[in-house]
C-alpha cells in the first residue's frame, strides 16, 4: 500500500535535499502568509522553518495523507503526489498540518498550518 515507510523515508529525504539547496516553492503565497501570522512566524526564513519541521517528521507516526498519496490538480504541481503529515511541533506549541509535494529540482510547500480537524496528533 503506497505510500510505505521506504517511499515516505525517501520523500523527506529528498525535500531535505531541496530544501538544503533553497529550492523551495510556495503554491498559494497568500494562504501561506495568512497561516503564518496566526503561527507566528516569519515567512523570510521558511527554509529553515521547513527544514526543522522535516527534522521532526516520523514517516510512521506522522503521516496524514491519502493511501495512495492524491496527485495534486494544481497547475504548477498538476500530478505530484502530495504528502501530508500531522504533528506536534514544539516551537509552535501546538499540532501543524504540513503538506508538501516534490518534483526532480523543486520542493512545493502546499500547506503549513495549525492542526483544524480530528484525528490523532
Amino acid at each position: 500500500m503506497r505510500p510505505s515507510h521506504k517511499e515516505l523515508t525517501g520523500k523527506i529525504r529528498q525535500a531535505k535535499d531541496l530544501v538544503s539547496k533553497g529550492a523551495v516553492q510556495i503554491l498559494n503565497q497568500m494562504a501561506v502568509a495568512a497561516d503564518a501570522l496566526e503561527l507566528g512566524y516569519d515567512t523570510s526564513d521558511l527554509s529553515a522553518l521547513i527544514a526543522n519541521i522535516l527534522n521532526e517528521i516520523d514517516p510512521n507516526r506522522h503521516y496524514a495523507g491519502e493511501r495512495p498519496p492524491q496527485r495534486s490538480y494544481e497547475q504548477d504541481i498538476q500530478g505530484l503526489d502530495l504528502f501530508a503529515f500531522r504533528l506536534f511541533f514544539k516551537p509552535f506549541g501546538t499540532v501543524i498540518y504540513f503538506k508538501f509535494a516534490v518534483s526532480q529540482d523543486q520542493f512545493w510547500l502546499v500547506s503549513l498550518h495549525q492542526h483544524r480537524g480530528g484525528g490523532k496528533p
